[in-house]
């Protein structure tokens, strides 16, 4: 039987001379990874907030509603009790409401402004690593040039 050929020592010194730098993908991925835990404690803390916001109006709704049950003497008193139980069920419905509004534009703006500087982090990191190409290739290029002229 024919013995395939071990190609590993091969392999290895064709990666040797091509060498890889992979700094630039670990920042990528510290930049990312720290913009994920931005944007997750921003959600998270929306959510926290918007969890409180209704359990409040929970409470509100049943405390109200323990009053409209209450016994009444007067059969008017019934009426009057409901009357007052909506008149103050759409007030704090509007009143929570616009408390989850202040929730989502908090949320909206945490969130541009963590996407405007991600942007401009990648954009500068985007220079750094073309400015680094660059010289890279220029040194290559001198010494290309030195070594045929020697």
């Amino acid at each position: 039987m024919a013995k395939t050929p071990d190609f590993t020592k091969t392999m290895q010194d064709m990666m040797a001379n091509f060498p890889v730098d992979t700094s630039s993908m670990q920042d990528a991925f510290k930049s990312q990874s720290a913009l994920n835990e931005k944007m997750a404690q921003a959600a998270l803390s929306a959510a926290e907030r918007s969890t409180e916001i209704s359990a409040q109006w929970a409470k509100d709704t049943i405390a109200r509603v323990g009053e409209l049950t209450a016994q009444k003497d007067d059969p008017s008193a019934y009426a009057k009790a409901f009357t007052d139980f909506a008149s103050a069920s759409t007030e704090s419905a509007s009143e929570h409401l616009s408390a989850f509004a202040e929730v989502a534009k908090k949320l909206q703006m945490e969130t541009v402004d963590l996407m405007m500087a991600a942007g401009k982090d990648m954009a500068s990191d985007a220079q750094k690593t073309a400015e680094k190409a660059t010289k890279q290739a220029q040194d290559t290029v001198k010494k290309a040039t030195a070594s045929t002229k020697s």
